[in-house]
């Protein structure tokens, strides 16, 4: 089974350094292991023994297209109700532990685009997701998470607003693993660099990637990537060092990043073993445009 990180929580001891390396910048933060304690937790409604972190949310200067949290859920704790956006879609993916996934129905019609031929197609699910399990969960999906085991289960919770298209019907929900699928090396990379794909790229019902990119020691972008998609980035495995925008910056397991579209981004990742990330990228739209007349003179 995989091992990922998860926030340490607690508070460091009053002798330690406050200084760290987490930056918010215009055009990407680090939201460091190390800031993800106890005292920045919150409640969720609907959530029974549940705290979250929350490491992005749409927020003017800050992510647009999605929200980022992380779930510590007690044993006997989840909710019967999580998502009360009948237009989000959603990934789930767990760090630690185990978390049993029931998905009962799908709407037929939550927002334009949708027909009821994704529900006839809809078969249920009811599983049970360890460490490096992963799930895609479509607007007006009808769902359940909980911790039935006697440890913790830590799960992220990838969100975005569905961008339904006339005529493109959307995904249907399935659950998969990290240790299921080939990592997809890049061309001319020696497999240094590559990708575990949970969706066809190709597939313009999903709008949003969430995937895992890996690095061999001594692997990199080679290139500053600079483009439309927006980013946020979860470390789950090693060290690297980071091109963002202007800055280099060390990052490790455990650290988040967030890297607003046309960021110019880099990485080297210089060992001593793998550096891996989850990575969520929102994909497949048209831009959306303004309007003349929407500025107020």
């Amino acid at each position: 089974m995989s091992s990922y990180p998860k926030p340490p929580g607690g508070l460091p001891p009053q002798a330690a350094l406050m200084t760290q390396r987490a930056v918010f910048t215009e055009a990407y933060a680090v939201i460091p292991k190390g800031v993800q304690r106890d005292i920045v937790t919150s409640a969720l409604p609907g959530w029974a023994n549940t705290r979250s972190w929350t490491l992005a949310r749409p927020l003017s200067g800050f992510a647009e297209t999605f929200a980022h949290l992380i779930l510590e859920i007690g044993p006997g704790g989840g909710s019967d109700a999580p998502e009360p956006d009948a237009q989000a879609e959603g990934v789930l993916f767990v760090t630690s532990g185990a978390a049993r996934l029931v998905v009962s129905d799908v709407a037929a019609k939550p927002s334009p685009g949708f027909t009821s031929s994704q529900k006839a197609a809809f078969a249920p699910i009811d599983a049970v997701l360890e460490a490096g399990g992963y799930a895609y969960l479509p607007p007006g999906a009808q769902w359940t998470l909980h911790c039935d085991g006697d440890a913790p289960a830590t799960v992220h919770w990838i969100r975005k607003a569905y961008e339904a298209v006339e005529g493109v019907e959307p995904p249907a929900p399935f659950v998969t693993s990290d240790a299921d699928l080939p990592i997809q090396w890049m061309p001319d990379t020696q497999q240094r660099w590559g990708t575990t794909r949970f969706v066809d790229p190709s597939d313009v019902a999903h709008d949003m990637h969430v995937n895992i990119v890996t690095f061999e020691p001594g692997g990199t972008i080679p290139f500053e990537e600079t483009h439309v998609m927006e980013h946020g980035l979860f470390v789950l495995e090693g060290k690297a060092v980071y091109k963002l925008n202007r800055d280099w910056v060390e990052i490790e397991a455990g650290d988040f990043l967030w890297l607003r579209a046309f960021c110019p981004q880099a990485c080297y990742a210089g060992g001593p073993g793998r550096f891996r990330y989850l990575l969520y990228k929102d994909m497949n739209r048209l831009p959306r445009l303004g309007r003349p007349g929407s500025f107020v003179r």
